[in-house]
Parts: C-alpha cells; sequence; structure tokens
C-alpha cells in the first residue's frame, strides 16, 4: 500500500488547490510583483472561495500585466471599464478600482521604504508567524500582526485590506507558516 501525502486539509483534491498548498502556499515571498500579486488576488477573493481566484489566475496575471505595481498605477477609468468586461476575472467594480488604487499606493511604499517587501515584512519583524496547530479550527482568522497591517493599510488609504484578509495575505506570501504540525509541507517552508 502506497504512503499517502499527509496535507493540509483545505487543499483537498483539486489538482490546482494541491499545486498551490505544496509549492506556494506559505513560502516566504519577498519579491514585489509577487507580493502586489497577492494582495490583489486576495482582496479579490472577499466573499469568494480560494478555488475561484486559482482558477482565474492566469487571466489576472495578463490582466493586470504580470501585476507589475507601476505599470497597474497608470491605469484610467477606460482601463478598469475594460477590466469590467473581462470574463476571465472576478468583475468586481470595487475589487478592481481597488487594485488599481493600491498599485498607486505601492509605488509610494516602495519610495519611503525602498520596497514593499520591506514595509510588509516589518510587520512580523522579518520573521514568518510559526503557528502548531493540529486542526484547521485551531487557526486564527487573524493576529495582531495582520491587524496592525490592516490598520496601517487603511490609514495609507489603500482598499480591500481588512485584518482577515491580511491575515490571509500573510499565510499566502509566508509571513504566516500555517501549515498543519502534521502536513508534510510544515516543517519543509521556511
Amino acid at each position: 500500500m502506497a504512503k499517502t501525502t499527509k496535507r493540509c486539509p483545505w487543499a483537498g483534491d483539486d489538482p490546482l488547490m494541491i499545486a498551490y498548498h505544496d509549492d506556494e502556499w506559505g513560502v516566504p515571498v519577498h519579491d514585489d510583483r509577487m507580493l502586489f500579486e497577492f494582495l490583489v488576488l486576495e482582496g479579490a477573493q472577499a466573499g469568494l472561495s480560494w478555488a475561484t481566484v486559482l482558477k482565474k489566475r492566469e487571466n489576472y496575471r495578463a490582466a493586470f500585466r504580470g501585476f507589475d505595481p507601476a505599470i497597474v498605477a497608470r491605469f484610467t477609468v477606460r482601463d478598469a471599464k475594460k477590466l469590467l468586461g473581462n470574463e476571465g476575472i472576478i468583475r468586481n467594480r470595487l475589487k478592481i478600482e481597488s487594485a488599481i488604487t493600491n498599485a498607486r499606493l505601492v509605488l509610494g511604499l516602495q519610495k519611503e521604504f525602498g520596497s514593499f517587501d520591506a514595509y510588509l515584512w516589518r510587520f512580523v519583524c522579518g520573521r514568518p508567524i510559526r503557528h502548531q496547530c493540529r486542526r484547521l479550527a485551531e487557526l486564527p482568522a487573524t493576529t495582531p500582526e495582520a491587524d496592525a497591517l490592516s490598520k496601517d493599510l487603511k490609514k495609507r488609504g489603500f482598499k480591500f485590506v481588512g485584518p482577515t484578509i491580511c491575515y490571509a495575505f500573510m499565510q499566502a506570501t509566508g509571513m504566516a507558516n500555517d501549515h498543519l504540525a502534521a502536513c508534510f509541507r510544515f516543517s519543509r517552508v521556511r
């Protein structure tokens, strides 16, 4: 009998979700484009499932020009209207407009802190939060660090950055390692 790999149960049996779980989720990200990508995708996910967003990810990458914040920051009202007609992404006006606004604000953070990465990782003192939960029900929906990040982002004008979205963002980008203790990725993610 073949040994089965223990994963966090949220990965389910969808190959796309399994690949995301096994290769990306919880791995520390320090690339500004990828960090901006996750900020947009986590905001787009609000009220929806992550699987829905993941299935549209490649369309998002094309629509948002590789998630280069400098390019997205130059999007116009006309670009936003065009995105609203793009069936490959989540067509929510507020979410699309927030991505454009947030891109402009990321550029400001890059100037102020040297990089979006430097700004973000200071909320966890440069080291991932590591919970050692055994069940999904034990994982927090937010943490004091996510609350602080959310509060600061909102103060700066960012949209779709509530504490729960910020914590999901932190989990996705490795600022928190929330793989369950029995998951094979828990000890591998650093």
